[in-house]
């Protein structure tokens, strides 16, 4: 079992910058891969970003160039630096690990962008 916490969230100008944290209960170090999803009001839960344990990362094409993902294996932490944020990027941000076949979630965090 894998628990997973975000954090990060809040209300920001449009233009402006966010970092979100997503820490989990145990080591991260063995996870096939962790990612960062959202959720906009009205929609489906769609990918943001996706890292693996090793390999090639993968963004979706609407956050290319403003957002990236990383991840620190030694504090079992993946991050979502969010820069140029744009309106439409207001969602709740899911945190994801995926260990062999399991899939986790965290509870979510608000991305709030005012215009």
């Amino acid at each position: 079992q894998v628990q997973l916490v975000e954090s990060g969230g809040g209300l920001v100008q449009a233009g402006g910058s966010l970092r979100l944290s997503c820490a989990a209960s145990r080591s991260i170090f063995s996870f096939n891969d962790m990612g960062w999803y959202r959720q906009a009001p009205g929609k489906e839960r769609e990918m943001v970003a996706t890292i693996p344990s090793w390999g090639i990362v993968n963004y979706a094409d609407s956050v290319k160039g403003r957002f990236t993902i990383s991840r620190d294996n030694n504090k079992n932490t993946v991050y979502l630096q969010m820069g140029s944020l744009k309106v439409e990027d207001t969602a709740v941000y899911y945190c994801n690990a995926r260990v062999a076949i399991q899939h986790y979630w965290g509870q979510g965090t608000q991305v709030t962008v005012s215009s």
